[in-house]
């Protein structure tokens, strides 16, 4: 079965084949550390956290991105990656509006509104320059409001017919390894230790992953 390209017309072992590589190449570039998106140039909260002793090795750093990743941000972006994926999956231009427009919302400060929309923007565009789709500026100019982040990241896959569950578990991975460049510098850790914490992190990001895809599979849209 396909993993990571859907699709309602019976196609080929070879062309499923070719279509499930075209997704994963993909899916790795947009959400690589070198997509143009300003990710490094945010630290999201790292920085208060550190200076106020909540963060000081890797364990603490552990903890802390474990919160974030399960009750906090991550989990809240993940959520709203899910309900856009589904919105954009489906055509359905009004609804995706409403869920952009309560993401922008949801976010708790000026400075991480300028950080999740600035890179929404960012990533819609170039990855619309490299790869366009059909129907993903329709989809675009019907929202009310800029797209945040995960909201753009999930209308564009959808779009490009990427499946949902690798979509979503490759973006909380690239929030995550994001969250540990930025504490790399402050604390500062080194590349051995980054790569702890990651492993730390390995179950949190599909714990956080399923009750976001179940949610909405269960009429949480």
């Amino acid at each position: 079965p396909s993993m990571l390209m859907t699709t309602n017309v019976p196609v080929g072992a070879r062309d499923l084949a070719g279509r499930e590589a075209a997704a994963l190449y993909r899916l790795m570039t947009w959400l690589s550390p070198s997509f143009p998106v300003g990710g490094f140039s945010y630290s999201s909260g790292i920085e208060w956290a550190v200076e106020a002793g909540d963060i000081t090795d890797i364990v603490t750093l552990a903890d802390w991105l474990d919160a974030m990743l399960g009750d906090g941000s991550g989990f809240c972006d993940a959520t709203f990656l899910v309900h856009a994926y589904r919105a954009a999956e489906m055509g359905e231009a009004a609804t995706l509006s409403d869920i952009a427009e309560l993401a922008a919302a949801m976010v708790p400060s000026r400075e991480r509104q300028l950080e999740t929309t600035s890179q929404g923007r960012a990533f819609i565009d170039i990855s619309r320059t490299a790869w366009d789709a059909d129907g993903l500026d329709a989809m675009v100019a019907a929202c009310r409001t800029p797209l945040v982040y995960p909201v753009a990241v999930g209308v564009v896959a959808a779009k490009h017919g990427v499946a949902l569950a690798p979509t979503l578990h490759a973006f909380l991975h690239a929030l995550v390894s994001n969250w540990i460049s930025a504490a790399s510098r402050l604390i500062p850790l080194g590349q051995t230790d980054c790569q702890r914490v990651l492993v730390r992190l390995e179950a949190a990001v599909p714990a956080t992953a399923h009750p976001s895809i179940a949610e909405v599979s269960n009429g949480g849209r």
